[in-house]
């Protein structure tokens, strides 16, 4: 039985991607934070097969712990601070989980795979953030990196040093470039999540507006069940590689609010949406678009869920969830 061990188990990823791994007969080991974390309760419900591990990416002695209790032939590092927005209010501890984070796990499998003689195939969860100033369109495997904010800085120097322990240690350490994933599981600070809460709310009477940034912000949105398969897929290659994970399709944040309110049937939502310049970022990446061919070319990997699909499950979802929590029948 093929073992696998996943941090940030708890994120809308882990969760899908435990799912999957379950499915193909693994045994899976999720990492978390603290004896008292809010989101194990979550997790145990989602995924009750999940054997739960305690352990900090900040903290390397307990991440070799977690090895060598899970003794994984994959291991998966999706644990980060990741809202966008949150990395310009604390931009060190940004750094110290999102990038240095990636170090102490690359590190831990060095060692452990150096004491076990055992390889550990290594998964890094890199981003399109990381394109921020976009210098191409679309953006691929060989586009200039120009990250413009602190979590996307981070998440340069976690793919980088993915690449440097796979180039100086011939470790099997691959790098996924995520363009932007969505799902019913995505947390409420997040701006599609936001959106198809908002929505489902103001439809059942709960809400009066929704207040948004810029609107005209262009994304690549696709469905987080569809890309931890690209995850999946990218550890069962000969060679390790890093790989682009998009749709190829880019749509504005108004593109979101047409196809999130007209779930609900309301074609003019201009007198239920209000812009407040607090939610502008102060560096705005205004276009990302990824180019996936390679993936699909050697993974043989496409995305499934349409944006519309996407947009209408996710608020979907939320209809269900706002009714149960208001007592509605």
């Amino acid at each position: 039985m093929a073992r696998a061990l996943i941090t940030g188990i708890t994120g809308q990823d882990g969760l899908y991607l435990a799912e999957l791994l379950l499915s193909k007969g693994y045994e899976v080991y999720g990492l978390m934070r603290g004896q008292n974390n809010p989101k194990r309760a979550l997790l145990e419900e989602t995924v009750p097969d999940v054997k739960i591990l305690t352990g900090d990416l900040t903290d390397l002695s307990s991440l070799l712990r977690a090895l060598n209790a899970s003794q994984p032939d994959e291991f998966y590092n999706l644990g980060a601070i990741s809202f966008v927005a949150y990395s310009w209010e604390n931009a060190h501890l940004t750094s110290e989980v999102t990038g240095m984070g990636v170090l102490n796990a690359l590190e831990a499998v060095r060692l452990y795979e150096g004491t076990t003689g055992k390889q550990v195939r290594f998964y890094q969860a890199s981003s399109s953030e990381m394109f921020g100033k976009v210098q191409q369109v679309p953006q691929n495997e060989d586009t200039l990196l120009w990250p413009r904010s602190p979590y996307g800085v981070a998440k340069v120097y976690g793919h980088y040093m993915t690449i440097n322990y796979r180039e100086s240690y011939g470790m099997h350490a691959s790098s996924g470039v995520l363009f932007n994933h969505e799902s019913p599981r995505r947390g409420p600070e997040f701006v599609t999540r936001k959106v198809s809460q908002a929505v489902a709310r103001i439809h059942l009477g709960l809400q009066d507006e929704l207040v948004l940034g810029n609107l005209d912000a262009r994304r690549d949105w696709g469905f987080a069940g569809d890309y931890v398969e690209a995850m999946w897929l990218m550890l069962q290659q000969d060679e390790a590689d890093d790989y682009v994970i998009s749709t190829g399709e880019t749509h504005t944040i108004r593109a979101l609010l047409d196809a999130a309110f007209g779930a609900v049937g309301v074609e003019d939502w201009s007198g239920f949406v209000r812009q407040d310049p607090a939610f502008m970022r102060p560096a705005e990446v205004d276009l990302l678009i990824g180019d996936s061919a390679k993936a699909e070319r050697k993974l043989g990997w496409k995305p499934k869920v349409s944006f519309t699909e996407l947009v209408t499950m996710m608020v979907e979802s939320d209809l269900a969830e706002q009714k149960k929590l208001a007592g509605l029948s």
